[in-house]
């Protein structure tokens, strides 16, 4: 066996969640065999590659592969909210300005959400972590998960792991992790299926509705995939109102 190697890392910020409580906000001192990637080593403390904007080594920024030397000083960033790090990163070639999502099988119900505030999301609670994996990487979704094993898959270019199991919770983690309170279109996807709400008039769907909401309502919508039909009943008001208690986001519930 090859004589064993040290070198020093630390993470910084919110990659700590991933840390055992001994390895959190310090300095760690670890050893190593061969020449291991730096990729292997931040995840072998739990954290997924995923979760990374930006990997010092010796105080030079470098990619994934690299490979550790004796003596390396590793630093490990999350995404940086406050200032553009573009110019230094190697770690992603771009950001994904289309956000769209995936959503593995534990968060259905935030898939409902984001798809209440109009945001691409897809979710099937068949789905296995392979699929979800190549969907994400064809259709350049970034994936959601409670699941830290799936982010660190070497396909994975964009993943997020979901810190809360609450539902209203993750929902708010999500739109200020992405920064997404500018990018709501509420009432604009299907919540059974994804697909995009357009106006329909009233004549033409008739037939389908029960004869109170034929009398009380007036405006329509359908989805252009599932053709399942809405309209502002009381289920409507009871999202507007979730919209104003978790984003502050207040629309009408009258029907025009």
């Amino acid at each position: 066996m090859k004589p064993e190697k040290t070198a020093m890392i630390r993470f910084y910020e919110e990659l700590n969640d991933f840390l055992h409580k001994k390895n959190k906000k310090r300095d760690i001192v670890f050893h190593f065999f061969n020449q291991p990637t730096v990729k292997d080593i931040i995840e072998s403390f739990g954290v997924p590659h995923t979760e990374v904007d930006l990997i010092l080594v010796n105080s030079i920024s470098v990619e994934f592969d690299y490979h550790l030397a004796p003596g390396d000083r590793i630093s490990v960033y999350p995404k940086f909210e406050s200032f553009d790090i573009q110019k230094i990163t190697k770690l992603r070639k771009s950001p994904l300005r289309n956000i769209k999502f995936i959503l593995d099988v534990h968060l259905g119900k935030l898939a409902k959400y984001l798809r209440l505030l109009g945001f691409d999301t897809i979710y099937k609670i068949n789905m296995d972590d392979a699929s979800i994996v190549n969907q994400s990487k064809t259709e350049h979704r970034i994936i959601l998960t409670r699941d830290i094993g799936i982010l660190k898959h070497n396909k994975v270019q964009h993943g997020y792991y979901v810190r809360s199991d609450d539902p209203k919770s993750q929902i708010k983690e999500i739109i200020q992790r992405f920064d997404l309170k500018n990018s709501i279109t509420p009432f604009s996807r299907c919540l059974e299926c994804n697909g995009i709400l357009k106006q329909v008039s009233k004549t033409e769907i008739i037939e389908r509705l029960d004869p109170a909401t034929r009398k009380y309502y007036k405006t329509f919508y359908i989805c252009n995939k599932c053709d399942k039909i809405y309209w502002k009943g009381s289920h409507y008001q009871q999202m507007a109102e979730f919209l104003s208690e978790i984003v502050g986001f207040n629309t009408s519930t009258e029907d025009t």
